[in-house]
């Protein structure tokens, strides 16, 4: 096989291993908003995700605190912004994991129907 004819085949093949996940994605999240909207679920957890934030950015500026060496006021506020943002981000990603779990599961499921599928092309079964 020319390097031509490979790179075309194995493009051909991304492209739809490509497509088939993100067909699985949708159909992950649709499954689990179950008609609803997106947007509230996400308001919801931005809305819970505060409190984290505050213990993280309160957990930052503590950690900053100067040991034997002093400190200036940027990089300890710099620490606190940092430490809220950790915070933040790991509530709201703890409130949202079911969906995500649903649309890694459609994911990958229908990533794995490709891959199988491709398998089969390239290495037949011969019942005879």
């Amino acid at each position: 096989m020319d390097v031509v004819k490979w790179s075309t085949s194995n493009l051909e093949y991304g492209r739809k291993v490509v497509n088939s996940g993100l067909d699985g994605a949708r159909s992950g999240r649709e499954a689990f908003l179950e008609g609803r909207s997106l947007t509230p679920v996400l308001s919801e957890s931005v809305s819970k995700a505060w409190t984290p934030a505050v213990v993280g950015a309160c957990i930052g500026l503590v950690g900053s605190i100067p040991g034997n060496r002093e400190r200036s006021i940027g990089k300890v506020f710099a620490c606190g912004v940092v430490g809220g943002m950790v915070g933040f981000g790991l509530a709201v990603a703890w409130a949202n994991r079911r969906l995500t779990e649903s649309i890694t599961d459609g994911a990958l499921r229908n990533i794995h129907k490709v891959r199988d599928e491709h398998w089969l092309e390239s290495h037949p079964i011969d019942y005879a």
